[in-house]
């Protein structure tokens, strides 16, 4: 693979991985030199990649292996998962406030959601992933990808239904 092709093949998905990364690391700059080490290590395998089918899943797989190690290493002991949201400049304040709340809700309910649960519902629900491409990111089988994402939403559900409940009496 030449540079002009690795530059085409990679350049759509280093967003893809910069989010999937700040979803993990949470640190803007932890994320950019995630995806940044990642993109140097796709370089040096840039003649084995040609045998990869799906280059833009072994890539995020490689950036959400990276970025967990990251978690689990001495250096990264202060970083943790979060959820961040984007601002829309179209609301106003009694509905961005509402809208904070439920952010707020449904933030800690995905973090308290088992990690392989948290993945699944960050790869298909916020970024838009196939489920072909969620297998190759998490090693998953297709059956086990759609039971893991049917039991996140399912216990998502009950976490917020039950802080709701909690909120409002």
């Amino acid at each position: 693979m030449n540079q002009k092709t690795f530059v085409k093949t990679f350049k759509d998905v280093q967003q893809k991985m910069y989010f999937l990364s700040k979803r993990l690391l949470t640190s803007h700059e932890e994320a950019a030199d995630a995806v940044q080490e990642v993109m140097v290590r796709l370089w040096e395998k840039r003649f084995q990649l040609e045998e990869v089918k799906n280059k833009e899943a072994y890539a995020m797989q490689m950036v959400k292996n990276y970025s967990l190690d990251r978690l689990k290493s001495k250096q990264a002991s202060h970083l943790k998962i979060v959820h961040t949201n984007y601002d829309s400049e179209e609301r106003n304040i009694e509905d961005e406030l509402e809208r904070i709340g439920k952010v707020k809700l449904v933030q800690k309910a995905i973090n308290e959601l088992p990690e392989q649960y948290k993945m699944i519902i960050q790869l298909r629900d916020i970024q838009r992933y196939d489920f072909e491409a969620i297998e190759n990111i998490m090693n998953m089988k297709a059956t086990a990808v759609r039971v893991g994402l049917s039991r996140a939403r399912k216990m998502l559900k009950e976490k917020i239904e039950e802080q709701y409940k909690t909120e409002i009496a």
